[in-house]
């Protein structure tokens, strides 16, 4: 029989169907037990189930949510379930009898870890001897909890040594004490820490060698004798899931989200997605491996524990893959395939007769039939409407849930009636000209009311309906729901434009608004004025209470300000601890003193934070416009520069941009493009000065001070270019050149004059801070020079002592072990504080030159230097008194014990080889 090309197409077409049918009339039911509530745990079987790897596989999946760990094999052993996850335990299982199988590993190492809250002192999991923990559930067996209990015998702390309580899976109950240690997972409970700003410390059992598997698919040996094909094609489409998850983390969140569990937001889903990663080891490792040895050696951990028995086997408990059987599988199904098509002639030809019986009832309901079903299966609401009285003919199903009322209630409504006041007169407007026939359909978006109370926004497009000669016009109202679309612009506008800690606006709108500002002050011929605002000493509270209640307070700074100003000006947050304020229409010069003393004053007041007390400062810049600057980018450049000049005055203060600070700020950047070639250029030179030893008057030390000898501006002095080297980075270089130079005078001096002759190196924070391989490189050039560490002396600040980073803790006990001697310089006029001088090994003061300047019998900088001498010496400490000019002065610091002296007295600081005659003639 020869079938027309019409025909043949339609066979074609039918073929499909059935194809595509077929597979799911074969699915078999078969239920996947997780061992906890949804999350981004179990990804991967999410992905199989919902991108159609199950359904490819011949597998209609139910994935069940775990009440305790305990459930997956509980329910697979029972046949509730054919499938679930488990932890490593699986192999104390097996080892117990169970008919347990693993088919595939998830997390090739364990998440388990035990958190308790963090202290002051370094982390030390005996901590929890005598204390109460959540590990594992009392009512089970110890299932997932055994990984720690074994951690924490290994590392001393038995079972007996702390009480267990019941696990709430509830990380507050260790925010708020209930318990001072709990069993998680590093993939979860410290997203939730750390937002609740919960320090905490974690214990791994990996620390001590103990690395289990975690998250296994596992099965029943039933399941593998009876379903062996089935077990294979799970597994498989299980993985290719993992393996899709595990690369679209975002993707994966989302179907989580829609699909599954709104208990984890989609930012705490990417969080266990990126924890998961050095877990799972979806690079590295193909998703399901597992090694017999690691299995060994989880067995071995057991046994050292009592829990096995010593070489124990446990054959049977992997899943070997068989590749050949996948081949005899694929010819299967072609010969299933080609069984299949035999089949289709006789049910394609039998399709196609009925279908030409129907076609002619079909051709008669065509038109209604199709309205239908359109009307009600309309992703859009539809409505047919009187276009006289604006009542309802005709409403679908989609209408009625956008608007949340019935079809009853919205036919004793009229069109309209719920409609925003503001977006209803326009839609009438457009109404009479669709009435009168001058326009035959209109769109519009619009606001309504739902019953709670709530605003909709949505879409509307209104079209004419024809309608028969003398009866009433008709409209058809066609809707949709964009309430969404406009939260999330909303959302993505605001997130654009504000500061999302401090909700004030943003650089990107400060910008906006102060050209917009501009603009305005060219119409008016008024006056603007920027405030550029700058918190002192922020970064010591950030430092020394924490990030986040360095938060809390930029969140009350914000507060503080904004009360200042009016409404109409505007504040915002440039970053950091960085605001701004743009003052428009000024009506008086003094108006803006007014605002910026007020500022200052409420900042001076202290910031509660909690049980602590901060307070800081403001400086500020303020530049006019148009007076100091015609355009946005001078404007922002001359309020900065501005409050760098307060700021450099002493802080908590105002300045106004002058001519005089725009000059200083381009001799600053000249400078500075200068000095990056001084040390090229050999413009460097070294000077010396004396430290006098005040009981015997010998000379044995010396401080090394640099000078710059400009090409053009002469000497420069080091209070101007030192700032611009730290700023610059350049002083890192600068220090290494001033440490080889002292180097190698040294050496000269301990040859020549005495053999305990030291030289002292001021070392700036930042190059004391900096990174790399610290002072190996000096050391290597000292031993290179056969010179002992004790040749040298580092002068610090007592600045850095108040940073208590490894860093500075490292550097001091490297100088220390290498012999090389440390001297806190300008002691007395920082952040003093006697733990300090306990806590790190320094060896010389050095008394300021502020106290030494006014010296005399009976006062209080006499009383003060006596003091710190008499500290000093009790600490095992040599004092050095900067600044000695006169011989009272000499003489005063000898009486009072003081060790050594330096100042013009003695000699003014003079270039190496000048000091080098001076020496020899001492």
């Amino acid at each position: 029989m020869a079938f027309p090309s019409s025909a043949l197409a339609q066979l074609c077409a039918a073929a499909v169907i059935l194809l595509a049918a077929l597979p799911a009339m074969a699915l078999e039911k078969i239920t996947l037990q997780l061992k906890h509530a949804h999350q981004f745990q179990f990804a991967g079987y999410y992905a199989a189930q919902e991108l159609g790897y199950y359904r490819e596989a011949g597998l209609e999946v139910r994935i069940l949510e775990g009440t305790d760990g305990n459930a997956p094999e509980r329910d697979v052993i029972a046949g509730k379930a054919e499938y679930g996850t488990g932890s490593s335990s699986l192999l104390l299982a097996r080892m117990a009898g169970k008919p347990v199988v693993v088919l595939g590993v998830i997390f090739q190492h364990s998440p388990y870890a035990l958190a308790m809250r963090q202290t002051g002192s370094d982390p030390d999991i005996r901590r929890l001897i005598g204390k109460r923990a959540m590990i594992g559930s009392l009512t089970d067996d110890l299932g997932t909890a055994d990984e720690l209990m074994a951690f924490l015998t290994k590392e001393g702390v038995p079972p007996s040594s702390f009480q267990r309580v019941e696990h709430s899976f509830n990380p507050e109950d260790l925010v708020n004490g209930k318990v001072d240690a709990m069993a998680i997972y590093t993939t979860n409970e410290p997203d939730t820490f750390d937002r609740l700003g919960f320090p905490y410390d974690i214990y791994s059992p990996r620390a001590v060698g103990i690395d289990f598997y975690g998250d296994n698919l596992f099965t029943s040996e039933q399941e593998m004798a009876n379903h062996p094909e089935r077990v294979r094609a799970f597994r498989a489409a299980s993985m290719r899931g993992w393996q899709w998850a595990m690369s679209h983390h975002e993707e994966a969140a989302d179907l989580i989200l829609n699909k599954y569990s709104r208990r984890a937001d989609r930012q705490h889903l990417l969080y266990e997605a990126r924890q998961m990663v050095p877990l799972v080891q979806p690079v590295l490792v193909e998703i399901g491996y597992m090694n017999p040895d690691r299995w060994q050696h989880i067995a071995e951990v057991y046994a050292s524990l009592g829990m096995l028995p010593k070489h124990a086997r446990f054959d049977g408990f992997m899943y070997q893959l068989d590749p050949g059987r996948g081949n005899l599988r694929w010819l299967y199904r072609v010969l299933g395939a080609l069984a299949l098509l035999l089949v289709l002639g006789a049910a394609i030809h039998f399709s196609l007769l009925a279908r030409e019986r129907k076609r002619a009832l079909e051709t008669i309901r065509k038109g209604e039939q199709r309205f239908r079903t359109m009307f009600e299966a309309s992703p859009l609401g539809i409505a047919l409407i009187d276009s006289i009285s604006y009542e309802y003919r005709d409403i679908n199903a989609r209408y009625q849930g956008i608007l949340g009322r019935s079809q009853h209630e919205l036919r004793a409504l009229r069109w309209l009636e719920v409609g925003h006041p503001d977006d209803v007169v326009p839609i009438k407007a457009q109404m009479a000209l669709l009435t009168t026939g001058q326009i035959s359909s209109f769109k519009a978006l619009s606001r309504l009311f739902k019953p709670d109370g709530s605003v909709a926004w949505i879409d509307v497009s209104v079209n004419a309906i024809d309608t028969e000669a003398g009866s009433h016009p008709h409209h058809l109202c066609m809707i949709e729901d964009v309430t969404a679309k406009k939260q999330s612009e909303a959302l993505i506008w605001q997130q654009a434009n504000f500061d999302t800690l401090t909700h004030l606006p943003n650089r990107r709108m400060f910008l906006d608004r102060l050209a917009h500002d501009m603009l305005k002050s060219q119409r008016d011929q008024s006056r603007i004025a920027v405030l550029f605002i700058d918190l002192d000493h922020f970064k010591e509270v950030n430092d020394t209470l924490g990030h986040q209640q360095g938060d809390v307070l930029l969140v009350d700074a914000a507060r503080r300000i904004s009360a200042c100003v009016r409404k109409s000006d505007t504040v915002a947050r440039l970053g950091g601890d960085e605001f701004t304020v743009i003052l428009c229409e000024l009506e008086a010069p003094d108006h803006v003193e007014r605002i910026a003393q007020d500022i200052l004053s409420r900042l001076l007041q202290p910031f509660d934070l909690g049980q602590e007390q901060a307070f800081v400062s403001a400086s500020i810049g303020i530049t006019l416009y148009p007076d100091d600057a015609l355009d946005v980018d001078n404007l922002l450049k001359h309020a900065d520069q501005a409050m760098y000049a307060a700021k450099g005055a002493g802080r908590n203060r105002y300045s106004y941009f002058t001519p005089t600070l725009q000059v200083a700020a381009l001799s600053r950047m000249r400078l500075t493009n200068d000095l990056r070639g001084a040390l090229k250029g050999e413009q460097f030179e070294l000077y010396f000065q004396p430290i006098v030893h005040l009981a015997s008057g010998a000379i044995h030390k010396a401080e090394a001070l640099i000078r710059w000898n400009h090409p053009q501006r002469g000497v420069v002095s080091p209070l101007e270019f030192i700032p611009l080297a730290e700023s610059s980075g350049l002083i890192v270089e600068i220090g290494e050149w001033v440490f080889r130079e002292s180097a190698c005078w040294v050496q000269q001096w301990r040859r020549d004059c005495h053999p305990d002759f030291q030289v002292s190196l001021n070392q700036s924070p930042l190059e004391f801070q900096r990174e790399g391989s610290s002072y190996d490189g000096w050391l290597q050039h000292l031993q290179a020079l056969e010179l002992p560490g004790q040749s040298l002396v580092v002068e610090i600040t007592e600045g850095l002592l108040l940073d208590a980073s490894s860093v500075v803790s490292n550097r001091l006990l490297q100088l220390r072990d290498a012999g090389i001697q440390v001297a806190l310089d300008d002691f007395g006029t920082g952040y003093s504080s006697l733990s300090y001088l306990k806590k790190f090994d320094i060896d010389y003061l050095k008394i300021d030159r502020s106290f030494t300047r006014n010296l005399a019998p009976d006062s209080s900088d006499m009383a003060l230097s006596e003091a710190i001498i008499v500290m000093a010496h009790k600490l095992d400490l040599k004092v050095i008194a900067e600044g000695v000019e006169t011989p009272e002065q000499r003489a005063l610091l000898a009486a009072a014990g003081c060790d050594y002296g330096q100042g013009y007295l003695f000699a003014q600081p003079m270039p190496a080889a000048r000091f080098d005659a001076f020496l020899r003639k001492a």
